[in-house]
């Protein structure tokens, strides 16, 4: 647990030292399933101030099992999720820029260059608008995870949620995410001025770059 509070804390100072945070919005965490327990950053705390004995631990419930400091307010989708999709391990929330203007926009994030099928391998979904009583916002989640497959899910008018194998994946795709959309926002409004269509990668070349990034040939062993 010492550990999985640590990597917690980690990857929400990852978040802010990417600007991909402002204020006291946004979260991470992370679930130890052997203990049915949920580390995730506590409300209302600034990114500047936050330290690694802030992090809540809550049970699967919700209920505080340790921290002197109340849980996010986003704790009970991040919960929703771990419950319905086994394989996760990280949760993470952002009200990035990019990510932001695709939500209100309403429209998926094309999968426009190399970095995002590498990545991702489709394109970022976005959902409709869901207010954020009960398990509104975990149900809209799941429903478009179960359908896309995607890591990353953009809320409509809200912004974004991405799921990983631990927190700082989770946070990864958060990361990788307002870069596709901040890149994908530029070229088609440029696109636009400049009279020139922007087209997606082809399906059978995002497959091609995302096989690759996602095999043995990338990265170390």
């Amino acid at each position: 647990m010492v550990n999985l509070r640590e990597s917690v804390y980690k990857a929400n100072i990852y978040l802010w030292k990417n600007n991909l945070v402002y204020g006291t919005q946004g979260n991470v965490s992370g679930i130890d399933r052997k203990n049915k327990s949920v580390v995730i950053k506590p409300s209302g705390v600034p990114y500047e101030n936050l330290k690694e004995g802030m992090m809540a631990i809550v049970d699967m419930a919700g209920n505080m099992k340790k921290g002197d400091l109340k849980p996010s307010v986003d704790a009970i989708h991040h919960l929703f999720l771990y419950k319905n999709i086994n394989k996760i391990g990280g949760v993470c929330h952002t009200h990035s820029k990019f990510v932001t203007v695709f939500s209100v926009l309403g429209i998926p994030i094309p999968v426009i260059t190399t970095a995002h099928a590498d990545v991702f391998g489709k394109e970022i979904p976005v959902t409709d608008y869901v207010d954020n009583t009960g398990y509104n916002i975990g149900k809209t989640l799941l429903k478009s995870y179960k359908k896309n497959k995607c890591p990353a899910i953009i809320l409509g008018n809200h912004g974004l949620f991405t799921v990983g194998e631990n927190p700082p994946k989770a946070a990864f795709y958060a990361l990788m995410a307002e870069y596709c959309a901040e890149v994908s926002f530029y070229s088609l409004v440029s696109g636009g001025i400049l009279g020139k269509e922007i087209k997606s990668l082809s399906p059978h070349e995002v497959e091609k770059w995302y096989s690759r990034y996602h095999s043995d040939r990338y990265g170390q062993k």
